[in-house]
């Protein structure tokens, strides 16, 4: 029995997962007309199960730690990099340097980096054209040696991605301290909840179905609504995205963690907006984190126009 649901006499447990499962997708009268039953039972089940309410366990689960006051001493200010002779062309090794000194993430040092450039007086567009020759006479027949002429000349958007990593190096330790790649909470309850499922197919992850069985089996932990669907994909993006800071190639989840990510956005098509509010928040989501092209964004956007059409914060 689902926690917090009460016996309705004559109500069996299957008709109320039943009531409960069609909430998830219709209105309390389309409910009772397809269950069976009295729209008042409808409505008492709903209530007393409180599965339409945001899951406080749920949050409590999929959240990062609280900032806490570093007990580090951090230096004021990093030390400079090293000037190396890299290309042999004044020029560009200047501009090599400089982009080491933006990537520190130190605003004192990037503002005299940044000061430093205006004093370099071929176009940094030329200058890189000239790295791109230079690293295709390094690296013939390696098609991929050009990708470090990526922004070359964009020492702005260097800089201000430089200062973002940095505040987000400086949020990971407040939270994480010497932690941050540990396993979560959350990761060790994705990877018991998945435990023993095999990996398949071109992409080897894990089978869909007995992923949604695995995690749908474990109801205190699922996200209830809408909003809690978009708080545990924020915890995702927010926890690899501080880790990434940390360590660019060391912020990838395990696959269980993964395949929970994407059960939870497949939830966004089953679980009903409960109001237009909530439907238009899913949206924001969606086109923020560029995930308006995956494979359930019909099923989603066809769940926020008919939902946000017929519910209101009292249906």
């Amino acid at each position: 029995m689902i926690h917090g649901a009460s016996t309705q006499p004559g109500v069996s447990a299957a008709a109320r997962r039943q009531v409960l499962e069609l909430r998830r997708r219709h209105s309390f009268r389309e409910v009772a007309r397809l269950a069976g039953l009295p729209l008042g039972t409808v409505k008492a089940i709903c209530s007393r199960a409180g599965v339409f309410r945001d899951n406080p366990a749920h949050r409590g689960l999929f959240s990062l730690p609280p900032i806490r006051e570093s007990r580090q001493t951090l230096p004021a200010v990093p030390a400079l990099p090293p000037k190396e002779r890299v290309t042999g062309d004044a020029e560009l090794d200047a501009v090599l340097w400089l982009q080491a000194v933006i990537n520190t993430g130190d605003a004192a040092l990037i503002d005299k980096a940044m000061e430093a450039a205006t004093r370099i007086m071929t176009p940094l567009k030329t200058l890189e054209e000239r790295y791109t020759d230079f690293l295709r006479a390094t690296n013939p027949g390696n098609p991929f040696a050009c990708l470090a002429t990526q922004g070359f000349s964009d020492l702005k958007g260097l800089a201000k991605r430089a200062v973002e990593r940095n505040c987000r190096r400086t949020e990971a330790q407040a939270r994480f301290g010497d932690a941050l790649f540990d396993p979560t909470p959350a990761e060790l309850f994705c990877t018991e909840t998945l435990a023993g499922l095999e990996r398949s197919g071109a992409l080897h992850d894990f089978d869909p179905n007995e992923v949604a069985t695995r995690f749908k089996d474990r109801p205190e932990l699922m996200p209830q609504t809408l909003a809690d669907c978009l708080h545990e994909l924020h915890f995702w993006s927010d926890l690899y995205r501080l880790r990434e800071a940390e360590c660019r190639h060391g912020g990838d989840p395990p696959p269980e963690a993964t395949a929970r990510d994407w059960f939870v956005f497949g939830m966004l098509a089953e679980i009903r907006p409960r109001t237009k509010e909530e439907a238009v928040a899913v949206l924001r989501f969606m086109v923020g984190e560029k995930r308006m092209d995956m494979r359930e964004t019909d099923a989603i956007l066809m769940n926020l126009v008919g939902g946000a059409s017929t519910t209101t914060p009292t249906e």
